[in-house]
């Protein structure tokens, strides 16, 4: 945050490469040293329903798109910055099994959110051409692609020690890019408007996916893996194509509002994902 200050274009800088070439590596890394097993479908399956469910309900029922009156509400409250916050997370308050779990419930809501996410935001209809065309292009399925192919090779275990720290190398750089988005945004007051999106992404979201897990019968460290990522706070990617779309829709107004739901939900979320990581290691019942 403090660098956003003297350097505000590093982030557009450091970005570019990340999401082109070092979030494939660290994914591919992070899944090697995982290994890759029929359970993580799974995840995979439960994310993508669950924030597809999520989204049609706020953009369907009435008292709900009353209550969420903005695309980038709505997208707040469901797609979670699982990449830079919650797969980091997971590393730090999670058991290393965890982490393949984590990085299938990052792919589903990485699809959705550049895959979805733009036609939600600009309020056009979606097109199975180009949906399929960026499913392709995303980082998320290149890096599960590298993990699948690299897998059935007699060097992955090799492969799999080699990538491990460039992997985390990308996960910390990811970090800088989100305090440096966040840092123009400091001084802020948080808007009330944007209360319900909050209470939905921190609390509500991962209180369904807990229920979700719990009805499939998944267990630890799936479990805990999965209720983290859906506790993570809004996605960067929610204001990034704000930005780019803010011309065209609303104006300026767009990703202000954007940029004040990640840096709001990341603050709280400091406090919030932990909390979460502590009850769920407690064993607590799923009424408490």
């Amino acid at each position: 945050m403090l660098l956003a200050r003297g350097h505000p274009h590093l982030a557009g800088r450091l970005a570019v490469p990340l999401l082109r070439w070092g979030v494939p590596v660290s994914i591919t890394g992070l899944l090697l040293r995982s290994g890759l097993h029929w359970s993580y479908g799974q995840v995979l399956l439960l994310a993508a329903a669950a924030v597809l469910c999520a989204l049609l309900l706020l953009a369907l029922v009435p008292p709900l798109r009353a209550a969420f009156r903005t695309p980038q509400q709505r997208l707040g409250a469901v797609v979670g910055n699982t990449a830079y916050f919650g797969i980091p997370a997971a590393l730090a308050l999670l058991p290393a099994g965890a982490v393949g779990y984590s990085i299938s419930y990052d792919l589903a809501a990485t699809l959705f959110t550049w895959c979805i996410g733009p036609s939600l935001i600009r309020g056009v209809p979606l097109r199975a051409g180009v949906l399929l065309k960026s499913m392709a292009a995303s980082p998320a399925t290149q890096g599960l692609l590298g993990a699948l192919l690299l897998q059935g090779t007699p060097w992955h275990q090799v492969l799999a020690a080699a990538l491990w720290w460039p992997a985390r190398l990308v996960i910390w750089l990811s970090l800088v890019v989100v305090g440096l988005r966040l840092g123009p945004v400091l001084g802020a007051r948080l808007p009330l408007r944007l209360l319900p999106a909050l209470l939905v992404k921190l609390l509500v979201f991962p209180l369904l996916l807990l229920a979700g897990v719990e009805l499939l019968g998944l267990e630890e460290p799936a479990r805990s893996a999965v209720v983290l990522q859906a506790a993570a706070p809004t996605a960067v990617a929610v204001l990034l194509l704000s930005e780019a779309a803010g011309s065209a829709v609303e104006g300026p107004e767009a990703a202000t509002e954007a940029a004040a739901l990640v840096l709001w939900s990341t603050l709280l979320a400091l406090v919030s994902v932990p909390l979460w990581a502590w009850a769920l290691g407690a064993g607590l019942p799923l009424g408490a």
